[in-house]
């Protein structure tokens, strides 16, 4: 068994209801209401501004996908009076494994009430497989909804090539090394190899007119980035620095905040929270420190 294998194992143990009580501080909550209530305090408070998910495993059913665009759709309503709120969707949510053809569909609606809106919308990058759909569908709707942008994960080796497919666009790119276990020879191994990699795709994308999203919560990449593009005398205009909701990182977004950088905070919901410990599952495998903090509770739960 490998290490990945073996860490999914231990983490798919941990009841579901004690992840949900030792990790929702990752998660707004259970409706929109709370949602709002967060990504309303987050900016008032400290100005920093949100992407909302709502939270959802890959549907088989289009009855389950039209209920995802739904709720989607109720969250730009009251979004559209939130200019530091945008929406942030997912290919397998909005029905990629029931049909490419009803996904686009679907993603094309929602762009379209997002351009009208004038809100922000980025299509989520997933696994492997969706990969060349996503990519595709940024360059099929980006001219006909500006306010669209994408994700790219740096682990991929084919990330670097992949940046030729925005020329022209004007693209809007999350920079992230992504979460998705992708063994060699496809993905890099090495944490540090990713970032640098990220860093470095992402200094491409600004050289070529394009806003990026640099989505690290590593202090040390956050500091590189954010020296590389001032050095390059990048406007503040044409980048931000994106982080989730739950991984204390408040220092720095201070930092950043009281320089005038802009700083977004990826806030999920859940209607159900089946999705919620789902997407808790994930990142707790993505951050052993996640992982620990769950288990030091269980342990002096029971002790």
């Amino acid at each position: 068994m490998s290490f990945y294998a073996a860490k999914k194992a231990v983490v798919n143990l941990i009841p579901g209801r004690l992840v949900r009580i030792f990790a929702a501080p990752y998660v707004a909550g259970d409706s929109l209401e709370k949602a709002l209530a967060v990504a309303d305090r987050l900016y008032q408070e400290k100005g920093i501004h949100t992407t909302l998910d709502v939270l959802g495993e890959a549907e088989t059913t289009e009855a389950k996908v039209r209920g995802a665009v739904d709720a989607y759709l109720r969250a730009l309503e009251s979004v559209k009076s939130r200019p530091y709120c945008t929406i942030s969707i997912k290919p397998g949510h909005w029905g990629y494994y029931v049909s490419p053809d009803l996904c686009r569909r679907n993603i094309e609606e929602m762009a379209a009430a997002c351009q009208a809106a004038g809100r922000g919308l980025t299509v989520d990058m997933e696994d492997t497989d969706v990969t060349d759909f996503t990519i595709q569908l940024y360059r099929d709707l980006k001219p006909k909804y500006p306010i669209l942008g994408t994700v790219l994960q740096s682990r991929l080796y084919r990330t670097e090539k992949d940046l030729d497919a925005f020329d022209g666009l004007r693209a809007n790119i999350r920079m992230v090394i992504g979460i998705y276990n992708v063994p060699a020879p496809v993905a890099m191994t090495k944490k540090r190899e990713m970032k640098e990699a990220m860093l470095k795709e992402s200094l491409t994308l600004l050289e070529r007119g394009h806003y990026v999203c640099f989505g690290t919560h590593d202090n040390e990449y956050i500091r590189k980035a954010w020296k590389a593009f001032k050095d390059k005398g990048i406007p503040k205009d044409r980048y931000e620095f994106q982080m989730l909701l739950g991984v204390p990182r408040d220092n720095i977004i201070k930092e950043l905040r009281d320089a005038g950088e802009t700083v977004r905070l990826y806030v999920p919901f859940a209607n159900d929270w089946d999705d919620a410990i789902a997407y808790l599952r994930r990142r707790m495998l993505e951050s052993p420190s996640m992982a620990a903090l769950v288990i030091k509770n269980l342990f002096w739960r029971h002790h």
